[in-house]
């Protein structure tokens, strides 16, 4: 993506967001929706996406990539679980949390995948989905015993295996894998004798795959919004701290630095290292703000971390770009 092209696709984020807060700020969007619509983004809009992204033709090196950003996710992980461990002992047990929290979780899948669609195309989407695979885990592992005690490998596995983000990448898996096998089936229903159930089949499985696209299609409009009533609640003289700066160069510049660095050095193919670093430099992770309110920590700070995060990656992420 061209660097025009780039601040263009920012600068139509941030009109998003604007329009959420405004709305909020308004009235026209209540409080209580914002629970509704992170809902209707989680469970439909943003899975339908990941779907679409997994609509090209299946190649061995496109499994080998697969393999490759789990790798690189996975290690990227281990340093921001070490990093989480020993940069924070000297803080105050509520922002601790709140800080390991952060460094742990970022905002991969709400905001990373929009971000990595427009600069990189349903390719590069497909690829974050499968690199943000290790970040779920991490949330509900390390992250969440950020809070509270580790929850068993049961629930871990629950989770993970009913996370709608993760139940679309596996159904984008399928297609993609058996694309020739079920449309050599499907035109074998087509040739059969039964001509009114091959086209009422037809007819049904058309319109739901225009209904997937149409709804995959909104999920970077719907996204913004969301962001923008969360972003709309706090004020601009309050943002700013040490700590919210710390986190904020931690996410939007430490950590990518190093995947790339890390990248460049095993000379990990172009379109792999830059999944690694844009989804690598998102902002802190939206849930923790929710989960500090639930765990009595300081979620105004949390919230704080989200918001300055969040803003800042509307310049940290064009220049990551131009680096690449």
């Amino acid at each position: 993506m061209e660097l025009g092209s780039l601040w263009a696709l920012q600068i139509m984020m941030f009109l998003l967001m604007a329009a959420g807060a405004v709305m909020t700020k308004t009235g026209i969007l209540k409080p209580e929706g914002k629970g509704i619509l992170t809902d209707a983004v989680l469970y439909f809009f943003l899975p339908c996406n990941i779907i679409n992204s997994f609509r090209m033709e299946f190649s061995m090196e496109i499994l080998k990539k697969f393999a490759l950003c789990l790798v690189i996710a996975t290690l990227i992980q281990v340093v921001n679980f070490i990093l989480s461990r020993v940069l924070y002992n000297h803080k105050s047990k509520e922002v601790r949390q709140v800080m390991q929290y952060c460094t742990l979780v970022s905002n991969s899948g709400f905001l990373g995948m929009p971000i990595a669609e427009g600069i990189f195309g349903a390719e590069g989407l497909m690829y974050a989905a499968i690199f943000i695979v290790p970040t779920r885990i991490v949330m509900w592992t390390a992250g969440v015993s950020c809070f509270t005690e580790s929850p068993d490998m049961k629930s871990v596995l629950k989770k993970l295996m009913l996370h709608p983000c993760i139940i679309s990448v596996e159904i984008g898996l399928v297609l993609l894998v058996f694309q020739a096998p079920l449309a050599s089936l499907y035109n074998g229903v087509m040739n059969c004798g039964i001509h009114a159930v091959s086209s009422v089949t037809s007819v049904f499985l058309l319109a739901l795959d225009k209904a997937v696209r149409a709804a995959g299609g909104c999920t970077t409009a719907l996204t913004m919004v969301l962001i923008g009533m969360m972003i709309s609640d706090v004020k601009p003289g309050e943002m700013f701290d040490g700590n919210v700066a710390f986190i904020t160069v931690l996410r939007l510049a430490i950590l990518p630095a190093i995947a790339l660095a890390g990248c460049r050095l095993a000379q990990i193919d172009p379109l792999i290292t830059g999944i690694s670093v844009i989804i690598t430099g998102m902002p802190a992770g939206s849930t923790s703000a929710i989960l500090a309110a639930k765990h009595g920590c300081d979620y105004k700070f949390a919230t704080k971390c989200i918001v300055v995060s969040t803003f800042l990656s509307l310049v940290s992420v064009p220049l990551w770009r131009m680096v690449l």
